[in-house]
């Protein structure tokens, strides 16, 4: 397969005396060329019948390593246009750290829509999190968070009231842990849990996704260095397009 505006084809083969599936091998290499950037954002593909020519395989077969691509969300089919690259999926690892700092460190090319930045009552949840009395004014930040121009993340942060500035313009050019740590907060430990759910229509909208359409979630309660609450996120990230990533310990 020779990609659009290549010089070369990419290096693959597949071993036949493998028990891996035929189309999972090619899938492999495809998805390692996307991931190491040998097949950019917006690469056409070659043809399928000269790719599967030039390894031996049947056309179904490599239609199945393609559209295992396509289902993960690393490639498009578009009409008129062919298979074209899209985007990597962004692994994110668990850690104490921002959405926007990972995707800036990964090359993603973070950038930030703010939907609403308001007052309201904390609600009993919200209140426990932070640790303040129910119906306490609270700040609410609600952002859309996108990667490469493509939305990612909706993200919703309750802030107690009177911890910082939080100008809109400010929260479109960068992340809200590093106007934190430029308000001197320093940022020590969190709670959190991930979990996934269906899409709402809403939320479907504002991913460029279908309504239904499997979303992670994420709520994390993050506390500064005297052990104060500093924030509540609940944040959800397009399935096809995020990950998180766990390292496990043996436990001796």
């Amino acid at each position: 397969m020779i990609p659009q505006g290549a010089e070369q084809p990419l290096p693959l083969s597949v071993d036949r005396t493998s028990p891996v599936p035929l189309y999972f091998q090619l899938a492999q290499q495809l998805e390692a060329a996307v991931e190491q950037g040998r097949l950019a954002p917006g690469t056409l593909l070659g043809n399928e019948i000269d790719l599967a020519a030039r390894l031996g395989l049947s056309r179904p077969t490599v239609r199945q390593a393609i559209q295992s691509l396509v289902d993960k969300g690393l490639m498009v089919r578009r009409r008129g246009v062919g298979t074209q690259v899209v985007h990597s999926q962004v692994r994110r690892p668990l850690e104490l750290s921002s959405l926007y700092d990972d995707l800036e460190a990964a090359g993603q090319r973070p950038a930030t829509k703010v939907l609403r930045t308001t007052m309201e009552p904390a609600t009993a949840g919200i209140a426990a999190a932070l640790g303040l009395a129910e119906g306490t004014e609270v700040h609410l930040v609600e952002r859309l968070r996108y990667a490469h121009d493509e939305p990612m993340a909706l993200l919703s942060n309750h802030l107690p009231p009177d911890l910082l500035a939080l100008p809109a313009r400010e929260l479109e050019s960068t992340g809200l842990y590093r106007m934190m740590r430029a308000s001197g907060i320093t940022l020590h430990s969190a709670r959190q849990s991930v979990g996934a759910r269906a899409a709402t229509a809403g939320e479907a909208g504002a991913l460029d996704e279908e309504p239904g359409a499997p979303l992670l979630t994420m709520e994390r309660t993050t506390y500064d260095d005297t052990g104060r609450a500093v924030e509540f996120g609940s944040h959800v990230y397009r399935a096809s397009r995020y990950a998180f990533e766990f390292q496990l310990l043996m436990r001796g």
